[in-house]
């Protein structure tokens, strides 16, 4: 039971050695908890950008950021990473202008309201952000495969040596287990940042419902 719910508990009380708070007090103790909850939520957004914005900047000059331009990806890498900082920062607007509404509520119908909004925008961002990776992935293994040309002539050596399936199925077991370390380590952390969040913005929103009843 936190802070809220023993005030809300004394509240109820018919009388108590602490001051009864009023249906405004404690909606404005719910708005107030809601506002900041928004407001790390955005926060957390910009740091994570800034976070994958700092680990492709230390990329660059490396072998790795050397085999991606070999493979002259520039024609389609630069146009996906314009749409994806767009959609991006259209998220980081939308964070924004969650909190702000929230932060200037003035009845518990509307705070309802803006929770839920809340709530589908991080199911938006956290699900664009996961299928990102599935996509990068697929686009990485067919620009590999017909443009890497140490890649090709593996194949082009296992097709001679009737290994051809043998390396694909190799290949493809290799992305998947990468995938779904990549996955589950970025899904463990929306469970543990955002969803730790949003279960506190849950139970605002039950905390709401229960003082409307």
């Amino acid at each position: 039971m936190d802070g809220l719910d023993l005030l809300k508990k004394d509240w109820k009380k018919s009388e108590s050695k602490y001051p009864k708070l009023s249906y405004n007090e404690i909606y404005k103790m719910i708005l107030k908890k809601s506002s900041s909850i928004v407001k790390w939520i955005f926060i957390i957004s910009l740091l994570e950008f800034a976070f994958w914005f700092g680990i492709a900047f230390l990329l660059k000059g490396t072998s790795f950021s050397g085999k991606m331009q070999a493979l002259d990806l520039d024609a389609v890498l630069i146009p996906i990473s314009i749409i994806s900082y767009l959609v991006i920062f259209y998220f980081f607007y939308l964070f924004y202008k969650n909190y702000k509404n929230i932060s200037s509520t003035d009845n518990a119908k509307v705070l309802m309201e803006n929770i839920l909004k809340t709530r589908r925008t991080v199911k938006y961002y956290v699900i664009f952000n996961l299928a990102s990776i599935f996509f990068g992935t697929a686009l990485g293994i067919y620009y590999a495969i017909n443009h890497d040309s140490e890649f090709i002539e593996k194949l082009q050596q296992a097709s001679v040596n009737g290994n051809e399936t043998t390396l694909y199925a190799i290949i493809i077991a290799s992305v998947i287990v990468m995938l779904i370390i990549a996955v589950s380590i970025l899904a463990l952390f929306y469970w543990l940042i955002y969803g730790l969040l949003l279960r506190r913005l849950n139970h605002n929103y039950k905390e709401l419902k229960h003082l409307e009843a």
